[in-house]
């Protein structure tokens, strides 16, 4: 059997992509059942992409010395913060308002939200591990080596981002085209 683990899967298997098979990436904004909401629902998880990539660049920055340490320090510990606590309300709210919704809609789907509540349950100890992590960097800053901290920050956030994208990809795969193909009433 697949290890269909956040960190050892490469995609969602066969038997849950029935629905992107049918309505692929490329189509869904011109489906007549794409709503602002699913716009906004992308929206964010573009926004975790980009926030992410930011916080990387900002520690290669450090690291490449164009960027002062006080200035990586404070511009990291409030993006991060922000990073963190919008990931973890974000994942809440699907996990409470809108999986409970839509896991009803098509029998077949039922184990890709297990998948997604699995997925959101190993992100937790990794948006844990992320902040000790940046707090690490941020103690490090004023240390005999404030680069150790910012590499491993870096590294950190390296791979976080491949458990974030494989994640993000993999929900947008499976509940967009529910929304598409079963237009619930989500507020």
């Amino acid at each position: 059997m697949t290890d269909l683990t956040l960190e050892e899967r490469e995609g969602l298997p066969d038997a849950l992509r029935v629905l992107v098979e049918a309505l692929p990436r490329g189509t869904w904004e011109a489906h007549p059942n794409f709503s602002p909401l699913t716009r906004f629902w992308l929206d964010r998880h573009l926004m975790f992409r980009d926030v992410l990539g930011q916080l990387t660049q900002g520690s290669r920055d450090f690291l490449d010395g164009n960027v002062a340490p006080d200035r990586y320090g404070h511009e990291t510990a409030r993006m991060a913060q922000f990073f963190l606590q919008q990931l973890h309300s974000h994942h809440d709210i699907e996990d409470h308002h809108y999986f409970p919704v839509l896991e009803g809609l098509d029998d077949r789907l039922g184990r890709g939200f297990a998948l997604l509540d699995a997925d959101h349950k190993a992100l937790d100890g990794h948006i844990d591990a992320l902040a000790k992590g940046t707090n690490a960097m941020l103690k490090g800053l004023s240390g005999p080596d404030p680069r150790k901290g910012a590499g491993d920050l870096e590294r950190q956030l390296g791979a976080f981002d491949l458990f974030l994208d494989r994640h993000l990809t993999d929900e947008e795969d499976l509940v967009v085209p529910v929304i598409l193909t079963y237009a619930p009433e989500i507020h």
